[in-house]
């Protein structure tokens, strides 16, 4: 299906040939879906944190902050496009979201901007409330000739009222992160990843912050940007699964979805990385409970670390040592929420000790999880692996086969949900970055419907970040309280309570 002129726009966009044919034949013969066993659970997969192990979390994660191996990558490349899809459906749900959106005007945080851009324009905003021309007031809102909000960053809105003005994501993560991602005095390192067209926005933004943030928090900001690559793009194909065409004769690429972001975490070079959406940041009032949270999480995780490495080199000195290889296997099951092969138990003594290396020798990470409470997402659960075992995973909706009751029971089932509170160890016990592409599962990636000028295709989206991308990891799920995640998906969410002044 590939003609020499293919093969030249795909070399030029910095894919594989082979990548490209391997995705084609996936849309053909997706595999799969990836069996859930069962949800994880409070003592089975997921763990709390008891109160008496705080304090010694706490040291282990001032021992990391004052070595400075911390540093945050914030997701943050998505416009605002979605958080607006209500206020512009022509539907009656449409309509009562344009009605609600104009009742509540005056209590998001972009009104006194809102108000501004009128005045500016000559337009009586009050008037324009009180006459019900949500249309114009939305046009303020959404449009290059007011607000611009609907191509504006989601990092760079108007999220919180304070006294002093409003502020965005953006300066509240840099806020929060003052608290857990340095000691006093120290360096807070953060990295975004942003869309190509909107890193002068971020920057310009950093810059007029920055010094006073670092005055007022006592601590300094490095921060990093990123683009996603061309070379992480995916096919699209039409229904008929042959190479979607655009009318010179081209071929259509799609960016990848949020899995790409797996080499833009790899090539960060990290050591301990929080990961957190940047649309899940709650005012400052609640800081200090989500970093309290963050230094016990990022504790559990370097004591978890130093306990694999300190086995994987008994296990390298002491090959012949029996007690070593069960040690390692009790972290993998007991901690590290890893059910081995049937097999292994009947398997000689270097065979237990090699999987216990290679279970052993992989990236970690500690992932918050809350109580479900309807929030649209993933979850952790128990999933089967190709050689009988299973791992605990956090798993999406769009991964599961609805299809299946059984399936579908056990997704419906399920305790706890995922609100991306992640902690993330990227080195091996060398201090050598992981290649963090040999533990994502390609099987997990999935396909989704969309339309290029009213054309049908079919699109391919890469594993998620924390789904796929991330699926042979070491994983420890740990309960975190609720009130710790507090996402924006639609405008309506900035409405809720903690949100609020």
């Amino acid at each position: 299906m590939l003609t020499p002129a293919d093969l030249e726009q795909i070399s030029r966009q910095g894919i594989a040939a082979e990548e490209v044919e391997r995705q084609l034949r996936f849309f053909s013969s997706p595999p799969p879906t990836p069996p859930l066993e069962r949800p994880c659970r409070l003592d089975d997969g997921i763990r709390r944190l008891e109160p008496a192990a705080h304090e010694s979390l706490d040291v282990a994660w001032t021992a990391a902050a004052e070595g400075n191996r911390l540093v945050r990558f914030i997701p943050a490349s998505g416009a605002a496009t979605r958080m607006f899809r209500d206020l512009q459906e022509q539907t009656d749900d449409g309509v009562e979201a344009r009605n609600r959106f104009l009742d509540q005007l005056a209590s998001f945080a972009f009104f006194p901007r809102l108000q501004d851009k009128a005045a500016q324009n000559n337009v009586d905003l009050e008037e324009l409330i009180r006459s019900g021309s949500v249309e114009t007031v939305l046009d303020l809102l959404l449009e290059p000739g007011g607000l611009g909000y609907l191509d504006t960053p989601k990092a760079l809105l108007d999220f919180h009222s304070y006294a002093g003005g409003a502020r965005t994501p953006f300066e509240e993560h840099l806020i929060e992160s003052s608290h857990y991602l340095a000691t006093p005095g120290g360096t807070c390192r953060l990295h975004l990843t942003v869309t190509p067209g909107h890193t002068d926005l971020f920057t310009s933004f950093l810059h007029r912050l920055e010094k006073p943030l670092e005055d007022s928090l006592g601590v300094a900001f490095e921060v990093s940007f990123s683009t996603q690559s061309d070379s992480t793009d995916t096919i699209a194909v039409g229904s008929d699964n042959a190479p979607f065409r655009l009318d010179d004769g081209s071929l259509l690429f799609r960016p990848g979805g949020h899995g790409s972001l797996i080499h833009n975490l790899g090539a960060l070079g990290g050591d301990i990385v929080f990961i957190k959406n940047v649309d899940n940041i709650a005012p400052e009032r609640c800081h200090q409970t989500s970093a309290a949270w963050k230094r016990l999480l990022a504790g559990h995780l370097v004591e978890l670390q130093g306990r694999a490495f300190q086995l994987l080199e008994l296990l390298e000195t002491s090959p012949n040592n029996p007690g070593v290889v069960d040690d390692a296997l009790d972290l993998v099951t007991k901690e590290l929420t890893v059910v081995p092969p049937p097999s292994l138990v009947s398997a000689d003594h270097d065979s237990r000790r090699r999987w216990a290396l290679d279970r052993l020798d992989r990236p970690i990470r500690v992932c918050g999880v809350v109580i479900q409470a309807g929030e649209p997402g993933g979850g952790p659960f128990w999933v089967r692996e190709t050689d009988g075992g299973f791992s605990g995973q956090i798993v999406e909706s769009a991964q599961v086969d609805h299809s299946d009751p059984g399936q579908q029971e056990i997704w419906t089932s399920s305790t706890h949900f995922n609100p991306t509170d992640l902690v993330c160890a990227l080195r091996d016990r060398n201090g050598r970055p992981f290649d963090l592409d040999r533990f994502v599962d390609p099987t997990t990636a999935f396909i989704s419907h969309k339309t290029y000028d009213g054309r049908p295709l079919n699109s391919l989206e890469k594993p998620g970040l924390w789904n796929g991308s991330m699926a042979g990891w070491n994983t420890a799920f740990i309960e975190v309280p609720a009130e710790t995640f507090t996402p924006v998906k639609t405008l309506f969410d900035l409405l809720r309570p903690e949100h609020q002044p």
